[in-house]
């Protein structure tokens, strides 16, 4: 894989080209080489692991939403977390997530998973692990891609204001407790997937809270209905 600081987004450029400079991510990108020259199948293309970045540039972010690992089956992974490509089923934990936005703000459910619509209205929806092996989920945990989006948070806790952090399950609210609450609105709640929907996911409300936020800070709504 033959990841670089040129393939990313010009306003995150500015913050993270550094990080490429790096030793843990020099380590990152050799054990990504070397997987790919094994023959193992990684998700997702090349092109798309900075998709997020690229579709929602610094300037633009105004939600985030924290996902752990990219899906690991064929075609599912394109860079954005719990989206899915069209024409693919609809992933448990996004299901569930159009159920709660049915609840919580009368949408209806979409028949696709492809969530581009939330990115490219400011909504980063990053994961911690931006690569994996096929149908081996979490296996490029721990190889370096956590301190990359750390620093990811880290640049929209200090260089944004006023933006709603949606940390769903344990997992993304250790991973957002660097987070200042005094200039972001910081939402959590257990995890949307089948396991842990119904402990608290269902009925958080975040969507209509996030964006009674954004419209009294004299930013504009994002419309969270997928089309």
């Amino acid at each position: 894989m033959n990841l670089k600081a040129a393939d990313l987004d010009t306003q995150w450029l500015e913050y993270l080209c550094s990080e490429f400079e790096h030793d843990y991510f020099r380590s990152l990108l050799a054990f990504l080489r070397l997987e790919r020259q094994s023959g193992k199948i990684i998700y997702p293309p090349e092109a798309s692991v900075f998709k997020a970045l690229n579709v929602t540039p610094l300037a633009s972010v105004r939600v985030v939403i924290l996902g752990q690992d990219p899906y690991h089956g064929p075609n599912q992974a394109h860079g954005l977390s719990f989206s899915v490509m069209p024409g693919l089923k609809v992933p448990p934990s996004l299901r569930n997530i159009y159920k709660e936005l049915q609840l919580d703000l009368g949408c209806d459910v979409p028949e696709h998973g492809h969530l581009t619509a939330w990115a490219e209205q400011g909504v980063l929806l990053l994961n911690a692990v931006l690569s994996v092996e096929h149908a081996e989920a979490g296996s490029h945990q721990g190889k370096g891609w956590e301190r990359f989006t750390d620093k990811v948070i880290e640049v929209i806790n200090s260089e944004c204001d006023n933006v709603v952090f949606m940390l769903w399950g344990a997992y993304a609210q250790k991973k957002g407790k660097m987070i200042d609450r005094d200039k972001h609105l910081v939402l959590s709640a257990p995890h949307p997937s089948p396991l842990s929907a119904h402990r608290g996911f269902f009925g958080c409300g975040h969507f209509s809270k996030a964006n009674d936020y954004l419209l009294s800070k004299h930013k504009s709504a994002i419309d969270w209905q997928v089309r």
